[in-house]
């Protein structure tokens, strides 16, 4: 991992700016600061090593191989995906998803999962048994509900819109849950699914595989199949899904928007929130519910919907708006980690963020130009994946952040 840090004459590591160096090699110093930062917040040390792990940076930055072309070309399954795009508009997207999802055979109904019926339509591909009497998936409002291919820095990704939070629930349990009634929280209003085994695209690829050889057995189909496996891009999706509804079930009142202004900026942050994770996936190979993915996430959704960051609008999000009381229900809660921190730590955590936020409002607002272009852009999200959350709440996190991104920018300019 790639990181600046601010150091002095002597090498060893301070909160101050003086100097700005690239420490690739310096290991100990990235850890001195953080144990430091730490300590100022009142750690003990078991709460230091906790959130040492914790906060640990997970993004590969030897993947990053620049000079890059943004955005990046659509992965494999973006294909089939603009082709049900297509077909909603003729036929409605209910109507699509119900032919192309298996999940859609089946209601949401405990201990479905365990039934010969699913077992077979979701690990074999099979269709429902017509006499099995299964409803199908249920929706409120499904002509509401909407497929749209969104552009990310990361290429295409396919998004399924629900037309109010019930249906948005039904989705999440269909299509993460396998169709199991688990409780989804009031402050998730989206999710990305990853690794989506379709077996539409299975039946398309046999089907194409038929028509080259002009003849069909079960026996070298299942020769075929065993050498498919292997080819996840060939059958496994990624795409998101999206809730109408305010954002962190936060209201309009509570950050002093009209309703309608404030649902045009929910949807706008929470496609850009997942769009986001799904960057950081394929340029990085991490995607985690962790609080530094959900920082830098919710970082790039406020800037989609605003045009610049605001700190005060994440924290009311995490539930740290009136900090250093926590709000019962706020998103943060959802970030604990497994197995769960401590609550020192936990506490330690919220001083931690309000910190953090505050230094990237700060560059943000100070260190980056309007309107922000695709260079810009790129460099931040970047720069932004090189500290780890200790990094960003400290009296250098601004000095760091904005290291960062003018190394970044420099080479994707000379590119």
């Amino acid at each position: 991992m790639i990181t600046f840090y601010a150091i002095n004459s002597s090498t060893t590591a301070t909160l101050d700016d003086k100097f700005i160096v690239l420490a690739e090699s310096f290991p100990e110093l990235i850890l001195t600061l953080r144990t430091t930062v730490l300590a100022a917040c009142g750690a003990s040390d078991s709460e230091t090593q906790e959130l040492l792990a914790y906060n640990h940076n997970m993004f590969d930055h030897s993947r990053l191989k620049l000079p890059q072309t943004f955005p990046l070309s659509p992965e494999a399954h973006v294909e089939a995906w603009r082709y049900y795009t297509v077909q909603a508009e003729k036929v409605g997207a209910y109507a699509v998803l119900k032919q192309h999802l298996v999940q859609f055979q089946f209601p949401i109904l405990a201990g479905i999962s365990q039934t010969e019926d699913y077992r077979v339509a979701t690990r074999q591909g099979k269709p429902m048994n017509p006499e099995a009497g299964a409803t199908g998936l249920v929706f409120s409002e499904p002509e509401k509900l909407q497929i749209q291919l969104h552009q990310t820095l990361a290429g295409f990704i396919p998004v399924i819109i629900a037309g109010n939070r019930e249906d948005f629930v039904t989705l999440v349990q269909a299509l993460t849950k396998r169709n199991e009634p688990q409780p989804i929280p009031d402050s998730m209003g989206a999710c990305i699914v990853s690794g989506y085994n379709n077996w539409s695209r299975i039946h398309h690829y046999r089907q194409q595989w038929v028509a080259q050889r002009g003849k069909d057995s079960e026996a070298d189909w299942a020769c075929e199949f065993k050498r498919l496996i292997p080819q996840k891009p060939l059958y496994q999706d990624r795409f998101i899904i999206l809730s109408p509804g305010a954002y962190s079930n936060i209201t309009a009142s509570e950050l002093g928007l009209t309703d309608i202004l404030w649902q045009q900026f929910s949807l706008k942050i929470r496609l850009e929130h997942e769009s986001t994770h799904y960057i950081t996936h394929r340029l990085f190979g991490a995607m985690r519910n962790n609080l530094l993915d959900e920082l830098i996430a919710d970082y790039r959704g406020i800037v989609a919907a605003l045009g610049y960051y605001r700190a005060d609008w994440f924290l009311y999000f995490m539930g740290l708006e009136s900090f250093p009381n926590y709000r019962e229900g706020g998103r943060l809660q959802n970030y604990r980690g497994e197995p769960p921190l401590s609550n020192g730590a936990f506490r330690i955590l919220q001083e931690l963020v309000k910190k953090a936020a505050e230094n990237i409002e700060d560059f943000d607002q100070n260190d980056l130009g309007q309107p922000r272009t695709l260079t810009e852009q790129v460099s931040t999200l970047i720069a932004l994946t090189t500290l780890t959350l200790e990094e960003f709440a400290s009296q250098s996190g601004r000095s760091l952040l904005k290291a960062a991104y003018s190394h970044y920018r420099e080479q994707l300019f000379a590119a």
